[in-house]
């Protein structure tokens, strides 16, 4: 029997006609969207792309392709069909079509490497699953990172793949001084700007509406994404950072993603819980800064890869910890 219908998390359609399976598809590519906060909703999904054409209309079209082609790649490919309609093979897709956009020259070249970037991000999602299997481990935006990584480096050696000046110029890190006086002005704008970068969005707007996206999912992620921008703004304003980074959210976008996977993603938000996903968001901005600079002599950009590094080093270390469990592990009963 057909039916369709909405859920709490989504579009539910059944049946084997063809308006069914694009709305499934639909359902499945918004998901994606939704995942690159780990929230398998695709009104949150939805939300996250308006938020991004609200600021810019070619991001959000690079997001979708980029997400369209990454599910695509993994249906073609026969990967697990409930990991494809849960978004799984769609978010890194997301990620990759904006980071080519935002760091090369809009052309046509680039689209055609957008295609080609998500198509691999899937690649790569599938060989981290799989590696990273033994070890219980998530693959994260890892294949975001490696997949997008790659393209940078390849500008160097093919001449009609033009970066823009958002690259770091390459050259030996150099000490920098405390620049500009943070306000509240400057926490406001970097509080919601932190979650808009998330997305590589500069804009307090769409920074609100991803908040709003991640309230519709899960009121402990809308929570978690708050504190931890704010814990990489501060963090970053206690160090001496650049208050013009600061306004950007350029500290924050790592503590976001970091604070909502320990907060209840991955391990149970428990008291203890929450205080660890708060340590690993106060830990984050150092591991930014510590990227940026190993990464400045090669000209690239550290983009998500400290969340990456942090999340991962918490979940193993949490194994060591009995105070804390992972998410949907019942709790221990008093003896």
């Amino acid at each position: 029997m057909a039916f369709v219908r909405f859920t709490r998390t989504g579009l539910e359609a059944s049946g084997e006609g063809a308006g069914q399976r694009l709305l499934a598809f639909v359902d499945s590519v918004l998901r994606g969207a939704g995942q690159v906060m780990f929230q398998e909703n695709s009104y949150t999904g939805l939300l996250f792309i308006i938020g991004i054409a609200w600021n810019s209309l070619l991001f959000a079209g690079a997001a979708v392709l980029g997400t369209v082609v990454s599910t695509i790649t993994a249906r073609v490919l026969g990967a697990d069909r409930a990991l494809i309609r849960a978004g799984m093979f769609g978010f890194n897709g997301a990620l990759v079509g904006i980071a080519l956009l935002y760091f090369l020259e809009p052309n046509a070249l680039t689209w055609a490497c957008v295609v080609l970037a998500a198509a691999c991000s899937t690649i790569m999602m599938a060989a981290l699953m799989a590696l990273l299997d033994a070890w219980k481990m998530p693959a994260l935006t890892a294949p975001f990172v490696f997949t997008s990584l790659c393209f940078f480096l390849a500008t160097a050696r093919f001449g009609r793949l033009q970066s823009t000046d958002l690259l770091p110029t390459a050259g030996l890190p150099e000490a920098v001084s405390v620049e500009g006086v943070v306000t509240a002005s400057t926490v406001a704008d970097g509080l919601f700007n932190g979650i808009g970068q998330v997305f590589f969005q500069g804009s307090v707007v769409t920074g609100v509406v991803f908040a709003a996206g991640l309230l519709v999912a899960s009121r402990i992620a809308c929570v978690a994404a708050l504190a931890g921008s704010l814990a990489g703004l501060l963090v970053a304003w206690g160090m001496g950072a650049a208050e013009p980074a600061i306004r950007a959210g350029a500290y924050g976008f790592n503590s976001v993603l970091t604070a909502i996977a320990l907060a209840g993603v991955f391990l149970a938000p428990t008291g203890m819980g929450v205080a660890y996903a708060l340590l690993g968001a106060i830990a984050t901005p150092f591991v930014v800064a510590a990227a940026a600079a190993a990464l400045e002599p090669l000209g690239m950009p550290a983009l998500t890869l400290p969340f990456v590094l942090v999340t991962w080093l918490f979940l193993f270390a949490s194994r060591v910890f009995p105070t804390l469990r992972p998410a949907g592990a019942p709790a221990p009963t008093p003896e």
